[in-house]
């Protein structure tokens, strides 16, 4: 049997920043992955990062490459039925800004570092099982190598995501569910090829709603709106493209630079929150207690202001032998998930097309558009939500 202070449940970026941030205040965790590190890696993600997540990156010490490689962006196009409006987040929140990179080069950037400093992560943790987290005594049981293996800890984090064993073992009725499934998903493509603008795009449109976002310089990654029901096999690279461009506005989609497909798929939309976060001495954290849509890009930054909750609290915990920040997590951490489910929920039913929609919801969606046009101050609430809310 193992020891260790904490057991982070998920290799994705949550559980290695966590790892990261309680390894630099000399609390021993050892991080369970299901998945292999290339599996992890493969996983294509997010990209756009709040301020408050670079700062947390910083501060973990693994912001070095994120530093030389992230593109600082200060605003974004919105645009409706071909007339697009910039947001200038700069402008409007005082100077932040959020910066793309992917989630990928976030995880790989916190695995390297996990190796740099010899920190234990366990990959391919099969029939992980959790224990005694309701009492003085959690314990985690997982198989590899063909053996069983047991580790003994003072606190459980569930990092694990939407699917993972964290928050499946808590009884039912123990967790309150909110939850919308949306009637459509988005189909995504990765290429090789320059972005259509500088900075990114979202386009409401009568066929439905398109992204144009971007990993680097030379690599874009495009979405549009499609039904559930829809396969990638229905779409070639140029039905595609040809998609893409029938739902920006002329000038983007003249900039448009087309190529072969690196990776294509199709993402259903939810959203989604379990409540409490805290169970015992288990705490959920990241998709294994929240979903959001991603249009409002909050995804990733939501599970990175769970791990400063939650490290700060573990950290107050073996520092002060206080209990009160591990005691208040779920709270002041619901608080900002459910301000971010309300504006990724907002920007989501104004920008996408809905089945059954009717003509007054239409005029609704254009009436929001023309508000945010002639209004700062409507500008200012969506950039202030848009870049991060304060931790």
């Amino acid at each position: 049997m193992r020891r260790c202070q904490v057991a982070i449940i998920g290799a994705g970026p949550s559980g290695l920043l966590l790892g990261a941030l309680l390894h630099k205040a000399g609390i021993d965790a050892i991080i369970l992955e299901r998945q292999s590190r290339d599996y992890v890696l493969a996983r294509i993600r997010a990209g756009v990062l709040e301020q408050g997540t670079v700062g947390l990156l910083q501060q973990a010490g693994v912001g070095a490459r994120l530093q030389r490689e992230g593109l600082v962006h200060e605003g974004f196009a919105l645009t409706y039925n071909g007339q697009s409006l910039r947001i200038d987040i700069a402008d409007l929140t005082d100077g932040k800004t959020v910066t793309v990179y992917g989630q990928t080069e976030v995880t790989r950037d916190l695995m390297t570092h996990r190796d740099t400093i010899g920190a234990t992560a366990i990959y391919e943790a099969k029939e992980v099982s959790l224990e005694g987290f309701d009492g003085g005594s959690p314990r985690v049981f997982y198989s590899k190598d063909g053996l069983r293996h047991e580790i003994a800890c003072d606190f459980i984090a569930g990092c694990d995501g939407f699917h993972g064993v964290s928050r499946a073992s808590v009884p039912d009725e123990a967790l309150s569910i909110f939850e919308r499934v949306y009637p459509f998903g988005w189909l995504g493509v990765l290429a090789d090829v320059p972005p259509c603008s500088h900075e990114l795009i979202y386009a409401g449109h009568e066929r439905g709603f398109a992204l144009c976002s971007m990993r680097s310089l030379t690599r874009s990654r495009y979405y549009i709106q499609c039904s559930l029901d829809d396969r990638v096999e229905n779409w070639s690279d140029q039905a595609f493209w040809d998609e893409l461009r029938r739902r920006l506005d002329p000038e983007a989609a003249e900039a448009i630079v087309t190529g072969p497909s690196i990776e294509k798929s199709i993402a259903p939309l939810r959203s989604f929150v379990a409540e409490p976060l805290r169970f015992g001495r288990m705490f959920l954290v990241g998709d294994a207690a929240h979903i959001v849509p991603p249009t409002g890009a909050k995804g990733l930054n939501l599970a990175a202001s769970d791990v400063h909750y939650l490290s700060e609290a573990l950290i107050e915990f073996y520092g002060e032998r206080s209990s009160a920040g591990i005691d208040d997590y779920s709270r002041r951490a619901l608080a900002r998930i459910w301000k971010a489910e309300r504006f990724s929920w907002s920007l989501t039913g104004l920008l996408h097309q809905f089945d059954l929609m009717t003509p007054f919801e239409r005029r609704m969606q254009e009436a929001e558009f023309v508000y945010l046009q002639g209004s700062r101050n409507a500008r200012a609430s969506l950039a202030e939500n848009y870049v991060g809310l304060p931790f």
